[in-house]
């Protein structure tokens, strides 16, 4: 169960960043820098491994969401910047959870439930279908409508489960 953090801005900067002092990581890796509407400046480290929604690609002007593991340790400077598992580029079309959901598919913070359908496409971050069980897991859930109740519950359109 991953502890997801998330922060949400406009990204200002895209530059390569480098993890060794060696070039076998060259070009592999991205330093994103976002910054919200308060002026807050997060960096996010964006790797191979990092997860984007849809596989939108990200240009400077972009408003996305970095999500990252609160719970993993970083470094302490200003601004901060975190390895980045999931991001999301805006859509005014569908709107996305990154979160642990349990054995009730209930998000832990309690805000959402899903109830899947059999039109709900369930996928690995590979793109390959998945066919386990959903609960109890780490998943990124594409949706759109919800109910305005508390917990909220949505029909997913689509679900990306982070094994």
């Amino acid at each position: 169960m991953t502890n997801f953090y998330s922060f949400h801005g406009t990204v200002t900067l895209i530059r390569g960043f480098f993890i060794s002092p060696n070039d076998a990581d060259a070009g592999c890796y991205k330093l994103f820098t976002l910054e919200n509407e308060s002026g807050q400046i997060v960096n996010f480290i964006v790797s191979p491994d990092t997860y984007f929604v849809d596989h939108e690609t990200v240009t400077v002007g972009d408003r996305v969401t970095g999500y990252y593991d609160g719970d993993a340790p970083v470094i302490l400077i200003y601004p901060p910047q975190y390895p980045a598992l999931v991001m999301v580029k805006e859509n005014s079309n569908q709107s996305v959870k990154v979160d642990y959901f349990n054995s009730q598919l209930l998000s832990s913070d309690g805000q959402l439930r899903l109830n899947i359908s059999p039109n709900t496409r369930i996928f690995l971050t590979n793109g390959q279908l998945f066919t386990g069980n959903l609960a109890n897991r780490d998943l990124v859930v594409v949706y759109g409508a919800s109910t305005k109740s508390i917990p909220a519950q949505t029909t997913p359109n689509k679900i990306i489960v982070l094994c």
